[in-house]
């Protein structure tokens, strides 16, 4: 999957580690947890599809999704983080992007769901710009946004 130069690998022997050395942020580190984690919990939890985000053939960042039904009845998006020295270029948009495509080719998929601190105005935007709406769901401290799947997203898969 590849768009703009960015493109999404599953994670494997040859970049974990590198995901796992990716940094966000000062102002974001209190919203996500190391990537480690995330790559860990795909071990155990096999449903969860962990990828590391490449722009022009350099591990830039990660993310992960469930391919399972959930909360809401959609797929959610567990992780999305882009490092610090590649954020503002349109990276993490276009990662989210492919994401979508990907988790559209699942055959009763409908919506897509992300959760996120509402004070994390980066992931606000991001999300909004891509369509993703509010409906007022919160699970703890996090509120959960919802992109409808619809008929164009599938037929681009």
């Amino acid at each position: 999957m590849e768009i703009r130069n960015v493109e999404l690998v599953e994670v494997n022997a040859d970049n974990w580690y590198e995901c796992c050395t990716l940094e966000v942020s000062v102002d974001q580190q209190n919203f996500l947890e190391p990537n480690a984690f995330s790559i860990a919990h795909s071990k155990f939890e096999t449903t969860l599809k962990p990828y590391a985000i490449y722009f022009e053939g350099k591990v830039v960042g990660f993310l992960m999704f469930n391919s399972i039904l959930e909360e809401l009845d959609g797929y959610w998006i567990y992780r999305i983080m882009v490092d610090k020295h590649y954020q503002g270029k349109g990276i993490g948009k276009a990662a989210t992007q492919l994401m979508i495509s990907e988790i559209a080719k699942i055959p009763n998929a409908r919506k897509i769901i992300v959760g996120y601190h509402p004070n994390n105005l980066n992931a606000h935007n991001l999300y909004e710009s891509l369509g993703f709406i509010d409906y007022g769901n919160r699970f703890g401290k996090e509120m959960a946004v919802i992109k409808t799947i619809n008929e164009q997203v599938k037929s681009r898969t």
